[in-house]
């Protein structure tokens, strides 16, 4: 871009002025903040967004680089950042910011440059904040520099510097990006007042709390009933700022409904009270399955089978599982359960491994019709919605659905039974998602859309459950 082109650009935004050392104070337990990002700074601190360098300074004066703002940027919007392996070549897996800067590649927030490099090391500037912000938190922009500080400024985000110049190329500070993130996050910081509420949504929950920030972590300001109506304005990654009478803050998207009339469990097919599942994580107690890196896969599976069985305690179906600690129930009681429950469907839920060079997600089904097992089509229909969910999902190699004759679980069940491998245990890069909270919960997702994609293909009406896994 051209100086005098550029020059159009800087009167539209985002600067505070520079930081007087006279003016530092104590930010939580930092001892380096400016008084005039006091508040902001405070506010990261409390929702785990921002870290300091040490326990006692923020770092105020350092320049923000390209791998810190993906963090900030990251752990803002709840992004995984899970360290792993990334589209760059100059990202190592290692790196801390390796899953921030994945994820919002991946989110479109971020971007590389040419020969795969991400340059994680380099100075963030002025008008590269601009565009990562306008990005980050859904800002119309043109895709153009004067767009993304007109987006800033117009909100009261960000403000132009005393020369009346936008500074584009001027590196920007920690103290300085907290301060614009923070607005971005939380209008009450803003330099004007432009919140907006524009949508309605109703509490979908019980008691619901109502919070000063993005995250569990932050302050409770307030509580709500359930149906109670809100007025809903921006989104934080899964939060959304609300407003309810005296009380304001943010509140978690899955706690609220875009309806006035509850969708129940009422609206789903009231067949499916009739249907019983059992989902069967792998292994236990004396059995540890296979391990890889020093995880087992016997708590992997117990705790996706877990988060699976939270998801359907709010459909109709009703749930057993063949272990619910670390027990090992032998293969011969894990079909008798089955059995004995009425089941209609059985998941078994495990983790592949090979020798280290296997890799990616698969589903196993019983493929020969026997008297005691005759369901192969229901099986594979299972197995293939499940399959379809966990690649979605997981986005590992797809390995197919396969049959497979020699399996207790699978030839000596009543029903249609399937085996979900989520992933290769010893494979480093599928251990890291195994070891994973984010990525076990992202199976656990898959494999509950999988059964009610199952259900629908058989004719159920389940379409008012799927909001369960968003």
């Amino acid at each position: 871009m051209k100086k005098s082109l550029l020059f159009t650009f800087l009167v539209f935004l985002l600067a505070i002025p520079l930081l007087s050392p006279s003016t530092t104070v104590k930010a939580a337990s930092f001892v380096d903040v400016p008084s005039r990002a006091l508040k902001e700074v405070n506010y990261l601190s409390e929702g785990g967004i921002a870290n300091g360098s040490s326990a006692t300074t923020f770092a105020s004066d350092k320049t923000v680089t390209r791998a810190e703002a993906a963090a900030f940027i990251g752990r803002a919007l709840q992004l995984n950042g899970t360290k792993r392996t990334t589209n760059f070549k100059d990202v190592a897996p290692g790196n801390f910011s390796s899953g921030y800067i994945q994820s919002a590649v991946e989110k479109g927030i971020l971007s590389g440059y040419s020969g795969g490099r991400f340059l994680p090391y380099n100075e963030v500037t002025r008008g590269e904040m601009a565009v990562m912000l306008s990005k980050a938190f859904g800002y119309e922009f043109g895709g153009s520099l004067s767009g993304a500080a007109k987006a800033l400024t117009t909100r009261g985000i960000a403000n132009g510097l005393e020369n009346g110049t936008f500074g584009s190329n001027q590196p920007i500070i920690r103290a300085d990006f907290a301060v614009f993130l923070a607005r971005a996050i939380h209008p009450e910081f803003r330099t004007k007042e432009s919140a907006s509420f524009d949508k309605r949504r109703w509490v979908d929950v019980d008691d619901l709390n109502v919070r000063t920030g993005p995250a569990a972590k932050y302050t409770k300001t307030g509580s709500l009933k359930e149906n109670t109506k809100v007025l809903a304005g921006h989104e934080v990654g899964s939060w959304i700022y609300i407003q309810s009478g005296h009380i304001t803050g943010f509140v978690h998207k899955s706690y609220l409904r875009e309806t006035e009339e509850r969708s129940s469990i009422g609206e789903a097919d009231p067949r499916l009270a009739k249907q019983t599942i059992i989902l069967d994580p792998g292994h236990g107690g004396s059995d540890p399955g296979a391990d890889g890196f020093g995880l087992l896969e016997k708590d992997v599976v117990l705790d996706t089978g877990l988060k699976v069985n939270e998801l359907l305690k709010n459909t109709p179906f009703k749930v057993y599982m063949t272990r619910t600690s670390d027990t090992y129930p032998s293969l011969s009681q894990r079909t008798s359960f089955a059995k004995s429950k009425g089941g209609n469907i059985f998941v078994s839920i495990h983790a592949n491994a090979s020798t280290g060079g296997g890799n990616g997600t698969e589903t196993l089904y019983y493929g020969a019709a026997t008297s005691k097992n005759p369901y192969v089509a229901d099986s594979k229909l299972l197995a293939t919605k499940i399959q379809q969910r966990m690649v979605e999902a997981l986005k590992l190699k797809d390995r197919g659905v396969k049959p497979r004759n020699n399996l207790h679980v699978l030839t000596r069940n009543s029903m249609p039974a399937i085996i979900a491998e989520m992933a290769f245990i010893d494979h480093k890069k599928e251990n890291e998602m195994l070891k994973s909270d984010y990525w076990r919960t992202e199976a656990a997702k898959a494999i509950y859309n999988g059964i009610l994609d199952y259900y629908k293909a058989k004719g159920y009406k389940v379409d008012s459950l799927y909001k369960a896994a968003k």
